[in-house]
């Protein structure tokens, strides 16, 4: 379960983040980064 909510969370700030001016790359790239940077947050609990 927490890993379906890090990845809904680090979708939409990807497509915040990168939606528009990026492309699809971009967007892919921020997803991953996001995804990562999640990991110890939700560790935490």
């Amino acid at each position: 379960m927490k890993n379906i909510l890090r990845a809904l969370l680090a979708g939409w700030g990807a497509k915040k983040v990168g939606g528009g001016k990026c492309g699809c790359i971009g967007t892919v790239v921020v997803f991953i980064i996001i995804y990562v940077l999640l990991g110890p947050v939700f560790n935490l609990f």
